[in-house]
């Protein structure tokens, strides 16, 4: 058996395959117990992960949140039951036996899959396959940039165990190919390679040479016996010297120990049995009772945790002499700098001033303009449409492989992997992330953003292109029914303002609003300013307002309209029609959805009124019943678009001030 070799880590009385086999035990008996889950990963795997722990992996359970610790990722996250072992065993106070035992039962820390915020040492929410892997990138790459600014206060590493799953995800080639082009040297993933997936061996569907497709795309990949703990550690450390990502695939058999279902799919997702479990202690030579450690292997595992404890004084002590400390805490908390306010209110007045026509796209580059010099965590990208997302500024200099002190990140055609990074960095603390493409392909993003929203992460997508205002590109370009679904996401707020104002107050709730994810919709086309007034009160953080009241004050409005975005100008002038006609219509700019359905039911029925309610929006109408019930009437999408100019095809659509008058007139 191969023994711990040096003196701060166990006793050379305990092997590494004892403490290995107690992960194996602890995943056997909780999955039997919750008569659910995925045995094989964390059997497989257990050998790979000792040693990363014991050997490699910089990490302090007193302080699970010290931001020079390396982060540890399972991106292979229906393997949970590895992490939540490994937990216990290296010692986090939240994850406790008592936990363990509780696998999968509601409101336990150790979910079927690992959540995020949860326990400590848990840095990512993984089971959508792919997903664990492209947060790293953004880890990874996160602690390069922190590195820039902050020098030897950051220097840690990312771990990622990935399995055959995750690589046939498309999202991994998007992030590998990323990560390469980066050359995030810091990142090391660790490939099961078990050859089995739930419906057999992977044979059945894949066929190509996975580590050269990590070669292909600049990664240093070596491949060894998962089970070969020397060889492990070995190639772990020629990984830390690499000066790019490095992949070691770790060749192992899923539920390593098992008599009868190890190297079989058998054991892939569902409990191995209480026969093949007494098998498996048997043959793995662990005679102890059901979630039963022994005193000299947990202490040889509580040991591994002290040299982390040594590390984290050392890195205190630098942190306290550090000139740039105060600003690095500042970022670690994730609060935004003082000033920022006072630049977004010189911005409003400027947008006050001007009363300029533009797009919202456009107007959101002003803001950013204004914002970035003052909030310095703010990141920017794009996938490859940074000239028609407008998310670059002029003091913006790329994040580069040579040079990681820029500020903005050229994503390429890959907004899956782009939102996902995303993820990673805010995830990792130091950063505010944005990245735009158009809102059509929120379709490329959306389990990223989901994730966003389940995370509670503070990540900005700025989606373009909103409507069929955005023209000739055609229906396959023009976003229909994208509003609706990302506002049937929990915990995400879809921000569609309607003039330059709105976009800048949309921005400041974005950027303050720390647990939730935001969807800034913007307009290709111009649209005129509808705020004429500088107010400091941000209005857009009720989600609603009322925009204008009809001419004769002393006159109740009859109708309510409610538009978004490109549409509340659409509104405006509709109202006029109608009052040449004696309809009192009063215009409700509704701006997010989720930051209205917030208020108190007085003030929303006081904005919505009490007559016939109208809403006008250039997408579908799913969602808008909730606001103009069963007797309104909706204006928007009932199909998909067409190609043509925005002019045209807002009045082939009937999306019109003229349709909006003449609709109500004959309704009332």
């Amino acid at each position: 058996m191969q023994q711990v070799m040096t003196s701060d880590r166990p006793s050379a009385s305990v092997s590494y395959r004892e403490m290995a086999n107690a992960i194996r035990a602890l995943a056997m008996d909780a999955v039997e117990r919750a008569n659910s889950g995925h045995p094989g990963m964390p059997m497989g795997m257990a050998d790979v992960a000792t040693v990363l722990f014991s050997e490699h992996l910089k990490f302090d359970p007193a302080h699970p949140n010290w931001p020079d610790r390396d982060r540890f990722i399972l991106s292979a996250g229906h393997g949970s039951m590895l992490q939540y072992a490994l937990l216990y065993l290296a010692g986090y106070a939240d994850m406790t036996l008592d936990e363990i035992r509780r696998f999968r039962q509601l409101g336990s820390k150790t979910e079927g899959h690992p959540e995020v915020g949860h326990a400590g040492g848990i840095e990512t929410t993984t089971g959508p396959l792919g997903q664990g892997l492209a947060n790293s990138v953004g880890m990874a790459l996160a602690e390069r940039m922190l590195a820039a600014r902050f020098g030897e206060l950051v220097d840690h590493y990312t771990y990622v165990i990935a399995g055959d799953g995750c690589l046939m995800e498309g999202i991994s080639q998007e992030a590998i190919s990323l990560a390469g082009h980066l050359k995030l040297s810091r990142l090391i993933v660790l490939f099961d390679d078990n050859k089995i997936s739930i419906d057999g061996p992977t044979s059945l569907a894949v066929s190509e040479d996975t580590p050269k497709r990590f070669e292909a795309s600049g990664w240093f990949v070596q491949s060894v016996d998962g089970h070969d703990y020397e060889a492990i550690s070995k190639a772990i450390k020629a990984a830390r010297q690499s000066d790019r990502p490095s992949m070691i695939a770790c060749r192992t058999t899923i539920a390593y120990g098992a008599p009868t279902k190890a190297g079989t799919s058998a054991s892939h997702g569902s409990p191995l049995g209480k026969s093949e479990i007494e098998g498996a202690r048997q043959k793995l030579g662990w005679p102890h009772g059901e979630f039963e450690i022994p005193a000299d292997i947990l202490s040889a595992w509580r040991e591994v945790s002290k040299r982390g404890g040594k590390a984290y004084a050392e890195w205190n002590k630098k942190l306290n002499a550090a000139n740039a400390a105060e600003e690095f805490e500042r970022l670690m908390r994730r609060e935004l700098p003082e000033i920022w306010n006072e630049a977004l209110q010189a911005h409003k007045k400027k947008i006050a001033e001007a009363q300029s026509n533009e797009a919202t796209r456009k107007s959101s580059e002003n803001v950013l303009e204004a914002l970035t010099p003052v909030i310095p965590e703010m990141i920017g990208g794009s996938a490859d449409l940074t000239g028609s997302n407008n998310t670059k500024t002029k003091a913006m200099k790329p994040v580069t492989a040579a040079d990681y002190s820029g500020s903005y990140i050229y994503y390429g055609v890959r907004e899956h992997a782009m939102a996902a990074a995303m993820n990673g960095m805010a995830l990792h603390g130091g950063f505010i992330p944005y990245g735009g493409t158009f809102l059509v392909f929120t379709d490329y993003c959306r389990p990223a953003i989901r994730l966003s929203a389940l995370m509670k992460q503070r990540v900005i997508y700025v989606m373009t292109h909103d409507s069929i205002g955005l023209g000739e590109d055609g229906p396959t370009h023009q976003p229909v029914e994208h509003l609706a679904s990302l506002r049937a996401i929990p915990n995400l707020n879809v921000f569609r303002p309607c003039d330059a104002t709105e976009t800048a107050e949309c921005w400041a709730l974005a950027l303050s609003t720390q647990e939730t994810p935001s969807i800034l919709a913007l307009s290709r086309q111009n649209l005129p300013t509808l705020r004429k007034e500088y107010t400091k009160e941000n209005l857009c953080a009720r989600g609603g307002y009322i925009l204008s009241e009809p001419s004769t004050k002393h006159q109740a409005p009859s109708t309510t309209l409610i538009a978004t975005g490109s549409e509340v100008s659409i509104a405006m002038e509709a109202q006029k029609l109608l009052a040449e006609k004696g309809i009192a219509a009063r215009v409700v700019s509704l701006p997010c959805w989720e930051l209205f359905d917030a208020q108190p039911q007085s003030y929303r029925d006081e904005v919505l009124g009490n007559g016939l309610r109208v809403a006008i929006e250039a997408a579908s109408p799913f969602g808008w019943e909730r606001y103009i019930g069963h007797n309104g009437l909706f204006i928007g999408m009932y199909g998909f678009g067409a190609s043509a100019p925005a002019k045209d095809l807002y009045k082939h659509f009937g999306i019109t001030a003229e349709h909006v008058a003449q609709a109500v007139t004959k309704k009332l």
